[in-house]
């Protein structure tokens, strides 16, 4: 049996069916770590020890017919932005290489709860600022699917184990389309939550009104149980909500789903939209109703994400001095200190988002960008619940092109932004999206991104599961 090829719910019922052993599901995910990484690079940490005492205590307790967790001997990657108690977490940045978390993050604690098995942290963008992990201080992670190409970004690493199986499932943070986006180019299912839906308590923050833990999966269902697992109210966490699942089956039957023309128009790679447009044809012969919709404020939304997250960053960043934690490269003075450590220690993109940050949010400019910005934010969010009254889902790609070969993008920052052209408006407005694999262009994956209303996950989940069943 190829343990690795594994659904959460195979796992769950060979476990209790004495069919194999946590200790086994945990060997089989590190043979293939060992076999697999050094070419990926999807991992910059591997928990072994962790995952093996983990995987003992669920073997104890299905020998004691004890209750066993959602996710009992399931191998799960976690992005190295997220705290895991004892180990190092880096944010795939110079300036906190030696830095081991003192507390797990609240999710760890859901999943850790529900007995998963953490095999160790992912390789991201540097501190989340990317869309390809080319940005990581420790390496590129390649694509699983084409090793000359990029596996997305910021949470490449977290997509590229699970499509790699060297995890079942994995967590990463969305903060402009980083969970979408690697899901998308790697062919695996991710979720970026409603905002305040998943705790943030115990995430190295990038940009606060928009960052939020997701789940990544080889299908939707589980998925699904990941992000059950770790969704609900914090009191670590002000901005969580209370969770309540929305006891609907929706049908795709009578589903209506909305087209934004804005989705479909100039810098579209012809055969991205192609992939796309055959999964919404099978949708619709399946008794869904597609409805062209327009959301006139999408245009803007590229620009106003950009304002907003580099002013949320370079006020988050500014902590990074290496002397309460991190490394620091002394000076003759304090402030040289800070000067070398940070100069030293950020990476090119970072820097870049720092002074962008700092100037938009500069007396004089604070008002002609931040706020401009924030207005052109509630725009958009009137957009999409105007929609809302038409439609139960809106529905396009993930991505404007095919996964870019490694180096292809990362001397033109500009060109790079444009990956999260389709993404960004979900992180603005606070809407859940998922991204489903929906087929292949020249061999390459492509994603379709599904967006609901805030706490509408179950619809996004029921589209995605039917979309899964229809493309097989």
């Amino acid at each position: 049996m190829e343990l690795e090829t594994l659904t959460i719910e195979q796992i769950q019922k060979g476990l209790l069916a004495k069919e194999f052993s946590a200790q086994d599901l945990a060997q089989s995910a590190f043979e293939n770590i060992r076999n697999k990484d050094g070419n990926l690079h999807a991992f910059l940490e591997v928990t072994e020890d962790l995952a093996r005492e983990q995987a003992r205590v669920v073997d104890k307790k299905i020998a004691e017919k004890e209750n066993i967790g959602a996710l009992a001997g399931v191998p799960c990657a976690i992005k190295d932005t997220i705290l895991v108690k004892g180990v190092r977490c880096t944010a795939a940045s110079k300036i906190l290489e030696n830095y081991v978390a003192p507390y797990d993050a609240t999710v760890v604690e859901n999943i850790k709860a529900a007995d998963a098995l953490i095999v160790g942290k992912t390789n991201m963008d540097e501190f989340g600022m990317g869309g390809s992990t080319e940005n990581s201080a420790f390496g590129v992670t390649r694509n699983p699917v084409d090793q000359e190409r990029v596996a997305g970004g910021s949470s490449g690493g977290s997509a590229a184990s699970v499509a790699a199986k060297e995890s079942v499932v994995a967590l990463g943070e969305d903060t402009g389309g980083s969970i979408r986006l690697p899901a998308s180019f790697c062919g695996v299912v991710g979720l970026k939550p409603t905002y305040g839906a998943v705790s943030r308590h115990g995430i190295i923050a990038l940009a606060s009104s928009f960052d939020q833990v997701g789940p990544f999966a080889r299908t939707v269902e589980d998925c699904e149980t990941l992000f059950n697992v770790i969704r609900g109210k914090d009191p670590m966490d002000a901005t969580s909500v209370e969770y309540k699942i929305q006891d609907t089956r929706y049908k795709v039957q009578g589903l209506r789903i909305g087209v934004p023309k804005e989705y479909f128009g100039e810098g579209l790679d012809p055969m991205v939209g192609d992939v796309i447009k055959n999964a919404l044809k099978l949708l619709e012969e399946a008794g869904a109703k597609i409805v062209d919709i327009t959301l006139p404020h999408v245009p803007y939304a590229l620009a106003t994400y950009y304002i907003i997250n580099t002013s949320e960053a370079s006020s988050n960043l500014a902590r990074y001095d290496g002397i309460r934690y991190g490394t620091v490269s002394t000076g003759k003075t304090l402030l040289e200190t800070y000067l070398n450590t940070r100069g030293e220690r950020f990476g090119v993109e970072v820097k870049r988002r720092i002074m962008l940050g700092t100037y938009a949010l500069s007396a004089g400019y604070y008002e002609a960008y931040y706020i401009k910005a924030q207005k052109v934010r509630t725009l958009l969010k009137q957009d999409f619940e105007k929609a809302f009254e038409k439609v139960d889902v809106v529905a396009g790609p993930v991505s404007p092109f095919l996964p870019f070969k490694v180096g292809e993008r990362s001397q033109d920052p500009l060109a790079m932004y444009l990956v999260d052209i389709y993404t960004v408006p979900a992180n603005l407005t606070g809407l859940p999206a998922l991204s489903v694999p929906s087929g292949h262009a020249s061999s390459l994956p492509v994603g379709m991104q599904l967006l609901a209303p805030a706490f509408g996950e179950q619809v996004l989940f029921e589209t995605g599961k039917a979309l899964e069943k229809l493309l097989q």
